[in-house]
């Protein structure tokens, strides 16, 4: 899960997909309402967090990704397993009142697709070099404060939608935007980064009852989105298809055994979010992709390939 603005999207609908995803009964209990400012929220942090600041809260989803290309049946490429860790923290605004800042950061590991085990190269089936996988590890993945108060001055709102004992909550993300890779003439040659992210999310209607101690809703995530930049795809027609269901886990140790064998081995930071006060850009895998390719560069002497060669 990942885009250039779509974690600051993709956060804020977990939180509203999520509600009260991890509830702690107050002193009395209550049902809290969506369309209160205060009340959206309030589930809005217990869903991306928990209740308390700076306590670290951890989502997993898994899945499988395939590729589309016109003319050829779709090609299973890869499964996939990943993580998100996160927290966070109080903030207040003279005009907006009191709100909350999250700070995360995730991995996405790209798996065999038959024996599940975590990929290191990878034999391009269009191009047929063997390419070195880069697995999507984005830190950080933080969201901008949130108030009771919009940016606009709007007050702030989650729309739920009931369906006899759940709530329901759907969200198309579409994005198009420059691609950090590419260069300053996209308007005209075109090349800009083109995607859409899909949200699914459901959960027990009950979970807005501030009695309830804690909810874990199911989360269903489509991205369809341009091939990534390690597969050396060059001009190539076609999109990647990924398509995945993930949950709030209670704690760290719920992660799978690849996804922690791999975090201790290549990611030892990833056991905890990013500090709430972190001030860092978010990265995405083009960033990730063009910050690698510039090192090796920097380090081979290369100069990157002259215009019209």
């Amino acid at each position: 899960m990942e885009g250039l603005d779509i974690m600051r999207i993709r956060d804020t609908l977990f939180a509203a997909g999520l509600a009260a995803t991890c509830l702690a009964a107050p002193a009395y209990a209550r049902t809290l309402d969506p369309a209160k400012p205060e009340d959206a929220l309030e589930i809005m942090k217990r869903s991306q967090c928990g209740v308390k600041d700076n306590v670290p809260a951890v989502y997993r989803w898994a899945g499988k990704i395939y590729s589309r290309r016109d003319g050829e049946p779709d090609k299973h490429l890869f499964n996939m397993e990943g993580m998100n860790i996160r927290q966070c923290v109080t903030v207040t605004d003279p005009q907006r009142g009191t709100g909350y800042r999250m700070v995360s950061r995730e991995i996405t590991l790209y798996l065999d697709p038959k024996t599940n085990e975590v990929l290191r190269t990878w034999q391009n089936p269009w191009t047929s070099k063997s390419v070195e996988v880069m697995h999507i590890a984005n830190d950080p993945v933080n969201s901008r404060p949130t108030f009771p108060v919009t940016a606009d001055g709007k007050p702030y709102s989650i729309n739920l939608t009931r369906m006899g004992d759940m709530l329901l909550l759907g969200f198309e993300a579409p994005l198009y935007y420059i691609n950090p890779l590419a260069g300053d003439y996209q308007d005209y040659v075109g090349n800009k980064y083109h995607a859409m992210e899909i949200f699914d999310f459901s959960m027990p209607a009950a979970a807005l009852d501030t009695k309830m101690a804690s909810v874990h809703p199911t989360v269903a995530w489509v991205r369809i989105s341009d091939w990534m930049p390690w597969m050396m795809m060059e001009s190539r027609q076609g999109q990647m298809v990924f398509n995945a269901m993930g949950v709030k886990l209670t704690s760290f140790d719920e992660l799978p055994p690849v996804m922690k064998q791999e975090i201790a081995a290549n990611y030892p930071t990833y056991t905890a979010p990013p500090p709430v006060d972190d001030t860092r850009p978010n990265e995405t895998t083009w960033t990730v992709f063009k910050k690698k390719i510039d090192a090796q560069r920097a380090k081979d002497g290369a100069k990157p390939p002259a215009a019209g060669h």
